[in-house]
């Protein structure tokens, strides 16, 4: 007796292989390209943003150190300037670092004739976060300006500028009242010059009184005497 033979499966149709093949070769494929686009977006997330790469510098100070304001002038000039003065020295004013601002005073009088002269250096270091040594000065000497300008105590205000003197220079001449210890109120022609080298300001307040019914100094007296203070001080920046 003969078994009849296993009836063949049923063939799968052209369509039906056609598809499952390609299904096969686009699976991997997709795997690739998945794993591929999970590594670029942790590459792009561990990199620095470019922002955050950049920090702001500025330019480094200049100077490091200040000159002593009491040996800015030498004598013959504190002579012409402060006739009469004791100390041609000078006398030291304020403390702390001498390197980031320091201050000196001559006073003099000659007969009923008095004069005197006060010479301040102050440096800015560079700060990123503030500006530069050089930008902070400049802001510091405009200050010193308008301190003089807002006292209302001063009178026949006039600022300038004042040309030949460090890398920018401005003054303010006015007129003022004292009183003295005694009690008797003297008038006192005076001026502030400012000027500016680099990231270093020096400040010149020169002032004069005539006492005993003297005359106080001119206008032009003041002014070329703070002038010459103030190029003296500007010579011993380095």
């Amino acid at each position: 007796m003969h078994r009849n033979a296993p009836r063949n499966a049923p063939r799968r149709s052209k369509t039906v292989r056609n598809t499952l093949a390609c299904a096969a070769v686009a699976l991997p494929v997709l795997l690739v390209a998945g794993c591929s686009s999970d590594s670029d977006q942790g590459k792009e997330s561990d990199s620095p943003s470019a922002s955050a790469s950049k920090k702001p510098t500025v330019a480094p100070a200049k100077f490091k150190k200040l000159p002593d304001a009491c040996k800015s002038l030498g004598k013959d000039a504190v002579k012409d300037v402060v006739p009469g003065t004791d100390d041609k020295s000078g006398k030291k004013v304020g403390s702390g670092d001498a390197d980031d601002s320091n201050s000196c005073l001559w006073s003099g009088l000659d007969k009923y004739d008095y004069r005197q002269l006060t010479l301040s250096f102050k440096r800015f270091d560079s700060d990123p976060a503030i500006g530069s040594g050089a930008k902070r000065a400049a802001e510091h000497a405009k200050q010193q300006v308008d301190e003089k300008t807002a006292n209302k105590s001063n009178r026949d205000l006039k600022e300038f500028k004042v040309s030949g003197v460090g890398d920018e220079a401005s003054a303010v001449a006015y007129e003022t009242k004292k009183e003295d210890t005694k009690g008797k109120t003297s008038e006192y022609r005076a001026e502030r010059l400012v000027t500016r080298v680099a990231n270093v300001v020096v400040t010149v307040d020169y002032e004069g009184a005539g006492f005993e019914d003297a005359k106080k100094p001119d206008a032009d007296e003041v002014k070329k005497n703070a002038e010459k203070a103030a190029k003296e001080a500007v010579k011993q920046i380095k």
